[in-house]
């Protein structure tokens, strides 16, 4: 469920952006609906992009941390 939130959050963004765009711009916002829809996927591709780099991130953070835990009982071993 995360992944589906990240994704269209991230496509919601996109479409405010191209919004913003074509209001700055002065345009008719429906003009150009193909626009609106390449927007939505390539903010949507970098919000499945972010999930996936935040996934992994987590795993190898994990990883670390039980290195150093791992790292601090040999230590404490040694020393005792």
């Amino acid at each position: 469920m995360a992944l589906l939130g990240t994704i269209a959050g991230f496509s919601l963004f996109g479409l405010a952006a191209r919004f913003g765009q074509l209001a700055i711009k002065k345009r008719n916002l429906m003009e150009n609906l193909g626009g609106h829809a390449l927007s939505m996927a390539a903010f949507g591709y970098v919000g499945y992009w972010a999930y996936q780099w935040d996934e992994r991130a987590a795993v190898m953070l994990a990883q670390k941390r039980a290195e150093i835990t791992e790292r601090r009982e040999r230590k404490l071993a040694q020393s005792a």
